[in-house]
């Protein structure tokens, strides 16, 4: 059997149009791989702020302000390219904010804290709208009892490409130190190579990805004014209607909590690494890059086995994962059981992440998907300010115990699968429009 059947494609998609939608989960993985979890994120603690004690904090509350404006402004920006029928548009507009943020963190060197903090905030709002358009476009091409292995498809290979910017940063690193340079000459680098490839991968979207969705009639008089107005009138009428996709809104509590335990991972493993035992820049590097490695097959497999055991419980397993690799990680005093622990992660965060966005899939009405991707997204900015933060105000109230303050992370994962329970995926797909079974 093949793993890339034609079967799994809706009528009139074409196996080249999931490689360029495929490609921009392969362009943007860079961007969170060096910037928010292998290089900057270290870099702007002991660099950047110089190691001072509110430094990881002051990390943390970048990440959270760019989620709360992610949050408060990316499901009228999907409402708006669903009426427009101009999802790839959109998402050209923010791909070009994202990679011009992260070249001028190129700039930011030792004491440059407000360059580095407008820059990491407006680069990860800019990937937090691209990452929501693109995932949008994901019930057009895929078929519901396919959606999960084709978004598995797409995130293990974005995976891969997190590894080509990492690799790529790597080895400009260890080529710099030999040369005797310090991170604060190498990094810079490391920032163009990411913008450079994540702006290069993602032009293969933009040429073989197409827009389906067509502008929905515009309401005459005053409540059909255009624009933004437009956008968060229809995005009210959602809410009017949150009984109708009450499954949806408990996928919306239960990615808020477990998503809030990835992003401490993402945002703060780094960080971790170096604070708690001690990796140096170029340890903590070969580490995400075997994360990657798992994450990749993770996604990739589980997505086959999502679509045969079903979402619910696919999604369930991957949240058990994380609360054994918490665990490991607050056990670990050394770097053997902590590379455990990474692997572990690397498996849960590919699986649960495409599970959880094929699950969103499944359960969005196909004329509103950008607009449902939009609160998705909405639960997973939020959770990007929850968990980090959580993070950064235990290590400070404790001075600075990053092991607690890994163990806290577990309180997500718990919350995940309590509140995975009341969804039931049959109701929820039915009330989308479709057929599917839990």
């Amino acid at each position: 059997m093949s793993w890339f059947p034609q079967a799994a494609l809706n009528a009139g998609v074409r196996k080249r149009e999931v490689f360029g939608w495929a490609m921009y989960d392969f362009a943007n993985s860079g961007y969170t791989t060096v910037v928010l979890t292998a290089v900057f994120n270290a870099y702007f603690v002991g660099v950047v702020a110089q190691g001072a004690s509110w430094a990881t904090l002051a990390w943390t509350l970048c990440i959270a302000v760019s989620s709360a404006i992610t949050m408060l402004t990316v499901p009228a920006l999907g409402a708006h390219a669903d009426q427009r029928g101009a999802k790839k548009r959109v998402l050209a507009w923010t791909t070009a904010g994202c990679v011009l943020a992260t070249l001028a963190l190129a700039a930011c060197g030792r004491g440059d804290v407000a360059l580095a903090a407008v820059a990491v905030i407006v680069s990860n709002t800019f990937y937090s709208y691209g990452e929501a358009l693109n995932a949008a476009f994901l019930p057009e091409l895929a078929r519901r009892e396919a959606i999960g292995r084709v978004s598995g498809w797409g995130w293990s290979f974005g995976y891969f490409g997190g590894m080509l910017s990492l690799g790529l940063s790597l080895a400009y690193v260890l080529w710099a130190q030999g040369q005797g340079q310090e991170a604060a000459q190498f990094v810079p680098v490391t920032m163009l190579i990411t913008a450079g490839v994540y702006a290069a991968a993602s032009v293969a979207t933009f040429v073989l990805l197409k827009e389906r969705a067509q502008p929905q009639p515009q309401p005459a008089g005053p409540a059909g004014q255009a624009g933004v107005g437009q956008a968060l009138a229809r995005l009210a009428r959602t809410g009017h209607q949150a009984a109708h996709y009450r499954d949806f809104a408990w996928l919306l509590a239960c990615s808020t909590a477990y998503q809030a335990g990835i992003a401490v991972v993402v945002a703060l493993a780094a960080v971790y690494a170096e604070q708690a035992l001690g990796f140096q820049q170029t340890d903590t590097m070969a580490l995400v890059f075997a994360v990657n490695i798992a994450s990749a097959a993770g996604a990739f497999l589980f997505g086959y086995w999502q679509d045969r055991s079903g979402h619910k419980r696919t999604l369930g397993a991957t949240l058990v994962g994380w609360l054994v690799m918490t665990l490991l990680a607050y056990a670990a005093t050394g770097p053997g059981l902590f590379w455990v622990a990474a692997v572990l992660a690397g498996l849960c965060m590919g699986s649960s992440q495409s599970a959880g966005r094929a699950l969103a899939g499944a359960l969005a009405p196909a004329d509103r998907l950008a607009e449902f991707f939009g609160l998705w997204t909405f639960a997973t900015r939020l959770a990007a300010i929850l968990g980090p933060l959580t993070y950064g105000l235990v290590t400070w109230l404790t001075a600075g115990n990053h092991r607690l303050a890994i163990l806290s992370t577990a309180v997500f994962f718990v919350a995940g699968l309590l509140l995975l329970r009341p969804i039931d995926v049959a109701r929820g797909v039915g009330a989308a429009g479709g057929s599917s079974a839990d």
